[in-house]
């Protein structure tokens, strides 16, 4: 009897973006509506054959990457290589270069088939597990983005919220999500281009070097992303979408750049008729946007008028 490989799912990084490269807090979460598994290629099912190509090329770069590096010490090389010839690769719907995951779902897969010792994937993991867990991920998903947190196939791998206090400090969480009113949701909004997150870390990092700038990130942005972490949390609903909406203004503002010129009108649409807020999922410059709502169905009509596609990330019916 063949079991179903198990399946690694896309992920949001709900706040944080770009406040954990100040040590900040982070809120990510697992999304089920995009994901993806490990497959072989002359299995018999329905496959876009370039894409799997495409991955089986990329996992047998990742070999070489993983004996270069020497992290045979805790990945099965010889067994990974050999289903690698037989062609395997990782069969996903998530979209690429879209802020989502789509390489730490892969890292989540790959640790859970390969790993020599695996450390198991249940509620019951202790603190220093998600630690241990987070360097070794770290330094898996680094061989496709030059450097990596971890962060993205923590989350795929372990299927619940984190919560993250610092980089030393990562907690699961639940959100409790039926406190926020009859018609709130969280949603996105796809802009149709992919993202490029190296260069926009960078010119980031560099208007960081500004002093009011820097300032501004630390006084404003950070303690707004923080407390928006907090009241997510605790159900908080009213301070909750407050602050949301302030965060919204200060990325309008301050990260502009990094917002599609063709959004930037809905973007100020939602906070003037105090309908929708966005923000940033991920990194920005394309991939899709990141809306919350009190007023969900009224938020789905002006953006379907208005021409753009959206996704339904939680809805509170």
């Amino acid at each position: 009897m063949n079991h179903r490989p198990e399946q690694y799912y896309a992920k949001i990084l709900l706040f944080g973006e770009y406040a954990v490269l100040f040590n900040s807090m982070g809120l990510s979460i697992p999304y089920t509506h995009f994901k993806g598994e490990l497959s072989f290629i002359d299995e018999n099912k329905y496959t876009d054959r370039l894409f799997a190509r495409r991955s089986n090329l990329e996992l047998q770069k990742f070999c070489d990457y993983i004996e270069e590096n020497q992290f045979d010490s805790f990945i099965h090389l010889k067994l990974l290589k050999k289903d690698v010839t037989r062609g395997l690769y990782f069969e996903s719907s998530i979209p690429e270069s879209y802020g989502l995951g789509s390489s730490g779902a892969l890292c989540a897969a790959i640790y859970k088939k390969y790993a020599i010792k695996t450390i198991p994937n249940n509620r019951i993991i202790r603190a220093e597990q998600i630690t241990e867990l987070k360097s070794i991920f770290s330094q898996l998903e680094s061989g496709f983005h030059g450097q990596s947190s971890g962060l993205d196939p923590l989350n795929s791998y372990l299927k619940l919220p984190l919560l993250i206090h610092n980089s030393q400090k990562i907690e699961l969480v639940t959100l409790p999500g039926r406190k926020f009113g009859q018609n709130s949701a969280i949603f996105l909004v796809d802009t149709d281009k992919q993202g490029n997150t190296a260069p926009l870390v960078k010119a980031f990092l560099k208007s960081c070097e500004e002093e009011v700038y820097s300032e501004q990130i630390k006084k404003e942005f950070i303690p707004l992303n923080n407390s928006c972490i907090e009241e997510l949390i605790k159900g908080e609903s009213t301070p909750f979408f407050n602050n949301v909406a302030k965060l919204s203004s200060f990325q309008l503002q301050h990260f502009r750049s990094m917002i599609p010129n063709e959004f930037l009108s809905i973007w100020e649409l939602g906070l003037e008729k105090k309908m929708f807020s966005l923000k940033l999922c991920g990194s920005g410059g394309g991939g899709f946007l990141l809306g919350f709502t009190q007023n969900y169905s009224q938020t789905q009509e002006l953006l379907k008028i208005k021409g753009h596609k959206i996704v339904t990330v939680y809805q509170n019916n």
